[in-house]
């Protein structure tokens, strides 16, 4: 692959460019547009976006790009980058202090680099293909919990929970009566990375987009975790369902996705 070093280090420094002006938006007043009932976006992951962008472009003009707010770009680059410029908007519109930037890179349809970098707690989590993870140059390890009763899951919602039957509610509560304990976080690109560095046991949550579990998935992944679907079937950034463990607790859950009772 063509110069990873210095994709690497674009994606840094655009994940920390883009988590500082998270950070300054916190004392603005926010324009809210709502995508849907409770779909919304505020002019900060816009600029945040254009500032991610605008950086890659610097350097690599013609790679491909994903991005959650539209600035994309398709090409016949092997490349392509996919950003979430703020995971976590209706925290961040209600100033609660969990929330992201989150950038992959694929070369040929793999992901090679995860990036996502948390600007209130100042920490950059960070995975190259292969050569394992990092939470602020420290090496990172899924926890080593062995059973579902014992464990600390975490889950999310999605925004049309409202109209859509498939809304997570059945598994939150057969899960709920199962394990330890579950959050609710409302950042899934945070919530992967959580796993990854043993914070919590285990991961699930429907109808997601490439850009909330890319760069978490690698990360994850190359911390020693597991992620499928619900079935227990490879998982890939298209699929609109995920299942990411600590590797052990990880068959228990599958049971309990797949039962109905």
């Amino acid at each position: 692959m063509e110069k990873i070093e210095q994709i690497k280090k674009v994606a840094v420094r655009a994940a920390r460019e883009a988590g500082r002006i998270l950070i300054a938006g916190m004392t603005q007043e926010l324009a809210i547009i709502y995508k849907g009932e409770l779909d919304l976006v505020t002019q900060i992951d816009t600029l945040a976006e254009r500032a991610i962008v605008t950086h890659i472009k610097k350097f690599f003009h013609d790679h491909q790009i994903l991005a959650e707010e539209g600035n994309n770009q398709e090409s016949d680059s092997p490349y392509r980058w996919i950003i979430d410029p703020l995971d976590g908007t209706t925290n961040y519109a209600h100033r609660f202090p969990c929330f992201c930037v989150s950038i992959a890179v694929e070369y040929e349809r793999s992901i090679c680099v995860g990036v996502i970098y948390d600007p209130v707690r100042k920490e950059l989590f960070f995975a190259e293909k292969g050569k394992g993870a990092i939470l602020n140059q420290q090496p990172l390890s899924v926890s080593s919990c062995p059973i579902l009763k014992e464990s600390l899951l975490v889950t999310g919602f999605a925004y049309n929970l409202r109209d859509n039957p498939n809304n997570n509610l059945d598994h939150f509560s057969r899960l709920l009566m199962r394990a330890q304990g579950i959050r609710r976080m409302g950042s899934a690109a945070l919530d992967l990375c959580y796993v990854a560095a043993g914070r919590l046991d285990g991961f699930w949550e429907l109808n997601l987009n490439p850009w909330d579990t890319a760069a978490g998935f690698l990360i994850l992944t190359e911390a020693g975790g597991s992620v499928t679907d619900f079935s227990g079937k490879p998982f890939s950034i298209d699929k609109r369902e995920i299942l990411a463990t600590n590797g052990k607790i990880h068959q228990e859950m599958v049971d309990v996705l797949r039962s109905r009772s």
